[in-house]
């Protein structure tokens, strides 16, 4: 099996250092590249393509969100962790709208950082737990009535496909939960998101965890 590839984009040799001699000792990942600011990151992560990209929010010269705005806008393949101090929902926010594929803490523990790249590296998204609550609060509250409204609109088997999308599985990986097509997953996912007035996955799993939308 190959190595998952990783560069790492902070501006603290020491933090470029420990994350990679951590996450090495898993033959799991491989570190092909390292950056010490926004541009750099920019740069080496067009020219490396890395399968996942680690991207600090505070960095010199770019900082991390326009960095990761960059990025995305280069049409690169690799996805992007964002791996930061800041447990603040405007950071949250505005780099899961950029595109952020995953968003960790730095005092997170090896195990999740590493359940975060596996993730992400298989197209999933993943938000730290302990910032999901934190999510949930900045979306706009609309009255307990709407809201039933909206959750009751939604068939059988589409309530099925929310609350695998709440878990971070992909079409793919629904359709082979729910033994019906990639494309039927597709398709129930675009009912979804009319339904309930969302534009993305993030914004539906919200609404499943504020609705208390059990799994399955």
């Amino acid at each position: 099996m190959s190595k998952i590839s990783l560069m790492i984009a902070d501006d603290h040799s020491l933090m470029r250092q420990g994350l990679k001699k951590i996450l090495e000792l898993d033959n799991e990942f491989i570190v092909i590249s390292e950056a010490s600011n926004g541009r750099e990151a920019i740069n080496k992560g067009i020219e490396k393509c890395p399968d996942v990209i680690l991207l600090d929010i505070n960095m010199p010269k770019i900082n991390g969100i326009e960095a990761l705005r960059r990025l995305k806008e280069s049409g690169i393949n690799s996805k992007i962790i964002i791996l930061t101090i800041h447990d603040d929902r405007e950071y949250l926010e505005q780099t899961i709208k950029i595109g952020a594929d995953g968003y960790v803490l730095k005092d997170a523990d090896s195990d999740t950082l590493m359940d975060a790249i596996r993730d992400v590296n298989n197209g999933k998204t993943y938000i730290q737990q302990s910032l999901t609550t934190l999510l949930v609060k900045g979306y706009k509250d609309e009255n307990e009535y709407q809201q039933k409204l909206k959750r009751d609109s939604l068939t059988k088997r589409e309530y099925d496909v929310i609350t695998l999308i709440a878990e971070g599985l992909n079409n793919k990986e629904i359709g082979e939960r729910l033994c019906i097509s990639e494309k039927t997953v597709k398709n129930h996912v675009s009912n979804i998101f009319k339904k309930i007035d969302v534009t993305d996955r993030i914004q539906a799993a919200i609404f499943a965890f504020k609705n208390n939308i059990k799994k399955i």
